[in-house]
């Protein structure tokens, strides 16, 4: 690391809340970063190059600073050093005699702020590589003892089963997300920001059916409007992970689609279609639904369309498709007929009858 602007301005400021001398810091190099009065920044202090090198105390007294042509004003220059590196040099101006008493308090404030500023760093650090190693462990793209090399160094046990869960943000902004993090952070989970407006969730699969837990995953103030839970399908292999990456995702788009009032979506509860997802864009599913393609290509049959996605959601009950549509059966039934003459399919067949399932499915 190295003593950058930021922090050597936090250094001044800190010290002159204590004391009532101009602070200045200087970098490896002996230049004025940061410093109590500004017309000095920028500025190479001989006194500060003098410390660096011999990794002492430097005083500057009046007579000393005319012999360097006021390059050094009066004062106390005093390296600064963390784990037996020097980063630089923090100096209290006035005359040394003075200022002498602060000048061991102004080193400890720079060096405090300093080792903080390191332990940030690594936390930061080792949060942001154990993000993107979350991410390759859902990818799949390396091998899996390259893999389980990995997780041991960040203190993952890939021994145990777990599961994908993704929390999506229904309306993401970055305090909202930023908010989540922050939250998942104290809670003590492993997760990786997974897009702008999602985050991924490694959970033990023994808690996939766990409903409390899942609502602990979220700020306990949130409206249940703000987000969606979805949680993965639990699969075997070394693979079970990417799997149940791919599970949700199908989940998260089959669960928008038909269910977009509810919060939290299981792999469980939607596994055939989910799994027929992936079958969207293939030329086997092109050609089961050709029977049906003139129903999905005429925009007067939206009405018809909603009709047939009802029935299905409701079990193929006429009477509680009609229910939920608020028609009559009678009408319902028109419908039905309707649909059967557009696409010559009958909802008496089996086979047509699994067409017109596919199509609800599989129809973006």
């Amino acid at each position: 690391m190295e003593l950058d602007q930021q922090v050597a301005q936090k250094i001044v400021k800190r010290a002159m809340h204590i004391i009532p001398n101009s602070v200045n810091v200087m970098d490896k190099n002996g230049i004025i970063i940061a410093s109590g009065d500004t017309t000095r920044l920028n500025q190479k202090h001989i006194g500060a190059v003098i410390a660096i090198r011999k990794n002492r105390v430097v005083e500057v007294d009046e007579l000393l600073s005319q012999k360097w042509n006021q390059e050094a004003k009066p004062g106390i220059n005093i390296p600064i050093n963390y784990l037996g590196k020097i980063f630089g040099v923090v100096g209290v101006s006035g005359h040394p005699e003075e200022v002498r008493p602060y000048a061991e308090l102004v080193k400890m404030t720079a060096e405090l702020i300093i080792e903080q500023y390191i332990l940030i760093e690594q936390e930061r650090w080792s949060h942001r590589y154990k993000e993107e190693f979350i991410l390759q462990l859902v990818d799949n793209s390396q091998k899996y003892p390259l893999l389980a090399q990995q997780a041991h160094f960040f203190g993952i046990d890939l021994s145990l089963d777990y599961i994908v869960v993704l929390i999506n943000l229904c309306h993401s902004n970055q305090n909202q997300l930023q908010e989540l993090v922050n939250y998942l952070q104290q809670q003590n989970v492993l997760f990786a920001i997974h897009s702008l407006d999602s985050v991924l969730i490694l959970l033990p699969a023994s808690e996939r059916q766990n409903k409390r837990l899942l609502k602990t995953l979220v700020p306990p103030h949130w409206n249940l409007r703000a987000y969606k839970i979805i949680v993965g399908g639990f699969l075997g292999g070394n693979e079970k992970l990417a799997l149940s990456y791919k599970t949700a995702l199908s989940t998260l788009n089959y669960g928008l689609k038909f269910f977009p009032k509810k919060a939290v979506y299981f792999f469980e509860q939607y596994q055939l279609p989910v799994l027929l997802d992936d079958l969207t864009d293939s030329w086997q599913a092109k050609e089961l639904l050709k029977p049906i393609n003139k129903l999905y290509t005429q925009d007067t049959n939206q009405q018809l369309h909603k009709t047939l996605q009802q029935y299905f959601l409701s079990n193929c009950d006429l009477t509680l498709t009609a229910q939920n549509l608020f028609i009559h059966i009678n009408t319902l039934r028109y419908r039905l007929n309707k649909i059967e003459q557009i696409t010559s399919l009958s909802f008496n067949r089996i086979e047509d009858l699994f067409i017109f399932y596919l199509s609800i499915l599989l129809k973006k």
